[in-house]
């Protein structure tokens, strides 16, 4: 395994070991490595909410929907598409831009203004939570509209090359950009989770059924991609327990601070209640990855049972 796979799951691992808010209930994990034991779906990408087309435009739309895709905090205060989440409202509208106009290239993306995020997305900029996504949407996208101007003269499909069929290579080109460098701090511990620069690979080789662009030959080795989804499935589930007052805070809606401890370790104990659980798969003979268990999960998320109850909320620009 990479050093940079590695890391992340060290760093977790030490959290989880250390935590006094979140806690791994064992039996609780046990009976979900049980429900996976026939293996997850295989992750894959909705035409109806995503860009499939010409192969560079493809990689282009990939990009800049990875680049913005965060915000959970800030989600309860958008202007949702009919029946859609937050994330899906932005990656429908974004969809949309590029059927209707083409692919933006690297020199739009570098004069985005949180004015222009609205109209793509259909937000209101009078709403000042919103006007703050917004702006970190453009910043976001401004910074991929530089780092592909500087780095590979616009092609979007430069860090591919570069990265050379590997998801940790891509990752870590990717976290050149600073709301890319999704570490944070518990204590002594650096606890990185690059949950976006993570989530780039996997979704293309999703796209592109892991041919050309979507060819990685360390694919195996991601983490989930740590955000606020996955997590509430496992608490929901059993796997994750809450210390008391943190279930009480997030029952009643109250945001969590991004880089706090709780939050920090709930992020943690998602990464290693999932690697924990692809081990005991493992030790049955099956042969399910991290990623496959967070497309799963993610998606199991989409129900509304698991949307009837809260999760936790952090303002954050890593999810």
């Amino acid at each position: 395994m990479s050093e940079f796979f590695a890391r992340i799951r060290s760093g977790c691992a030490a959290v989880s070991e250390r935590a006094r808010w979140v806690r791994i209930d064992e039996e609780a994990l046990e009976r979900l490595a049980g429900e996976m034991s026939d293996g997850p779906p295989p992750p894959q990408i909705n035409p109806a909410h995503h860009y499939v087309g010409e192969p560079d435009a493809t990689v282009s739309f990939i990009l800049c929907l990875d680049a913005i895709n965060f915000g959970s905090g800030y989600f309860p205060y958008l202007s949702k598409r009919p029946g859609l989440s937050g994330y899906f409202t932005v990656a429908t509208s974004l969809k949309e831009l590029w059927e209707d106009t083409g692919a933006l290239d690297a020199k739009q993306l570098t004069t985005l203004t949180a004015a222009d995020c609205a109209n793509i997305i259909g937000q209101d900029l009078a709403i000042p939570e919103v006007a703050e996504l917004m702006g970190l949407f453009a910043r976001a996208l401004n910074d991929l509209g530089r780092f592909l101007t500087d780095r590979f003269g616009g092609d979007p499909t430069g860090p591919i090359g570069a990265a050379d069929r590997s998801a940790g290579r891509l990752a870590e080109l990717l976290a050149e950009m600073p709301l890319y460098r999704d570490v944070s701090s518990y204590g002594d511990l650096e606890v990185p989770f690059f949950k976006r620069a993570q989530l780039t690979s996997a979704d293309l080789a999703a796209v592109f059924d892991g041919q050309g662009y979507g060819r990685f030959d360390d694919l195996d080795q991601l983490t989930i991609f740590a955000d606020n989804l996955v997590p509430h499935v496992l608490r929901r589930l059993g796997v994750l327990v809450y210390e008391p007052d943190l279930s009480k805070r997030i029952d009643a809606e109250q945001p969590l601070e991004a880089g706090s401890a709780e939050e920090v370790e709930i992020r943690a104990a998602a990464v290693h209640a999932v690697e924990r659980c692809v081990g005991l798969l493992r030790q049955s003979g099956g042969d399910a990855t991290s990623q496959q268990l967070d497309y799963a999960l993610w998606t199991r998320g989409q129900s509304p049972e698991m949307k009837a109850h809260p999760r936790h909320r952090a303002r954050s620009t890593f999810y």
